[in-house]
């Protein structure tokens, strides 16, 4: 098999990424969530809401999964479906005054969890590394577009 010059950045970024869910997870938990269902109420805030399918997109969940994750967080009483105003076929969901209450008080205290591992890296490493992530994410686009 020929030596693939990019599957030591490919570990490094399973791990990483693992390493970003597990302790992301553990203040999330300690919220009382689950991080699918954090996901969720972050994107939800300071929104008038979104169908399930924009929000799906904008958390990749999958369809299946954000169902059950929605109907676990409507019967904690954090969110509703209620019709599109706009399309009677669709639904949107958005937070309840309860969901909002939680989204301003677990939001900023999960950016300050966050914050305690990002502020090991001077702000110029946390610059390149955004610059360069943000290419790689666009040569898998590119590379999809050409399946």
């Amino acid at each position: 098999m020929p030596s693939v010059i990019f599957l030591p950045l490919l570990r490094e970024l399973v791990k990483t990424y693992q390493a970003f869910e597990s302790y992301s997870a553990i203040h999330i938990r300690s919220l009382g969530l689950t991080p699918p269902q954090f996901d969720i109420i972050a994107t939800l805030g300071n929104t008038q809401g979104m169908t399930p399918k924009d929000l799906g997109e904008k958390t990749l969940i999958t369809k299946g999964t954000l169902t059950g994750v929605v109907d676990r967080l409507t019967d904690k009483g954090l969110v509703r479906r209620t019709a599109s105003l706009s399309d009677g076929r669709s639904q949107i969901v958005q937070l309840t005054s309860e969901g909002e209450q939680m989204f301003t008080h677990i939001f900023p205290a999960h950016v300050l969890h966050m914050e305690r591992a990002f502020a090991t890296l001077p702000p110029a490493e946390l610059t390149e590394l955004t610059v360069r992530l943000h290419r790689l994410r666009e040569a898998f686009s590119v590379a999809r577009e050409t399946l």
